[in-house]
């Protein structure tokens, strides 16, 4: 496993990092799937210490995820291990834990501490390395009162670090004036995101931390414009037939040959291509099995792409 830095932090993280919504299982807002099917526990668990014994040390979460549940289930393993561990959540989504409903926005000084301690109790650990606002849109005059909010937890102890999930560039110059930012969590993959986002992420000493790197598995071939999504399953709005994703396939099978070139998996094609297109780019390939884990995390036995196939995948895409 090779590693990278943090950002402007000084903590020195795996290059591949885990994302936990998937093992959150089911939630909803306004009657819609906002996550994913339930998982098996015991099997997320064991997913969890397999990436720890392949050289994983970032793990990336959210209060909401679950409504509590992937913030339980990772604290589980961090008893006994969390000198080892690096842990990002977010806050900022109002939800009910008892009904897995999301129900708002909070962005208030008072809430953001409310959900920080929450989040602590849950993940049964005293300080979040790296804690993201978790609204991707908002005023931006609020935004500053958030990044205050965040600073004076920093010097609470209460977190390390901090950052935003956004693909808002305004909204990242923002929180990056305060002095303990170290990342922003933005949409990228082969077939989307913010070039400008991740530009400004690289003049600036932040991570660029990657969710989505995958397309939510499309990446990883799973699925045609045949397939059926279950209707809890946050996909259940994918159009495979004649939308986004379905012309996003038809890249994909222009790219594929690329991505699985040197013995590597589609998949792991994907995330070497974002590790090729920056030193500052972290991805956080969501996961329910060992076996998804061992698919991505081998991606690091490979390493980025090479800059010849980076050009040809550019040239296909732009075709």
């Amino acid at each position: 496993m090779f590693t990278r830095q943090l950002g402007r932090s000084n903590i020195e993280v795996s290059a591949i990092g885990l994302g936990c919504w998937t093992i959150g299982g089911r939630i909803w807002s306004n009657g819609q799937p906002a996550g994913w099917k339930p998982c098996d526990d015991s099997e997320s668990v064991r997913a969890i210490y397999r990436a720890l014994d392949l050289g994983v040390t970032f793990f990336d979460t959210a209060d909401v995820y679950g409504c509590g549940h992937s913030e339980r289930l990772l604290g589980k393993v961090l008893a006994g291990r969390r000198n080892k561990i690096v842990v990002s959540s977010k806050f900022g989504i109002v939800f009910d834990e008892q009904k897995r409903e999301m129900f708002g926005e909070d962005t208030s000084a008072e809430y953001v501490r409310r959900a920080c301690e929450a989040s602590l109790r849950r993940l049964n650990i005293d300080t979040i390395d790296l804690y993201f606002f978790h609204i991707s849109k908002c005023d931006l005059s609020r935004a500053s009162e958030v990044r205050d909010a965040l600073e004076e937890l920093v010097c609470e102890g209460k977190i390390r670090w901090y950052g935003w999930s956004t693909d808002d560039l305004d909204a990242a110059r923002v929180f990056a004036r305060g002095e303990h930012c170290a990342a922003i969590q933005q949409r990228l993959n082969v077939m989307a995101g913010n070039l400008e986002l991740l530009a400004f992420c690289e003049q600036s000493n932040l991570a660029s931390v990657n969710r989505t790197p995958l397309i939510k598995g499309l990446l990883a071939g799973r699925f045609t414009s045949e397939s059926q999504i279950p209707p809890d399953d946050v996909r259940r709005r994918w159009n495979l037939k004649d939308g986004t994703e379905a012309e996003w396939l038809g890249k994909f099978r222009k790219i594929r040959d690329i991505l699985t070139a040197n013995g590597r998996t589609s998949a792991q094609g994907a995330l070497a291509w974002l590790w090729a297109r920056s030193n500052k780019t972290i991805p956080i390939p969501g996961f329910s099995t060992v076996q998804q884990v061992e698919e991505n995390v081998g991606a690091a036995n490979f390493g980025p792409l090479a800059e010849e196939q980076m050009r040809e995948i550019n040239s296909l895409l732009a075709g």
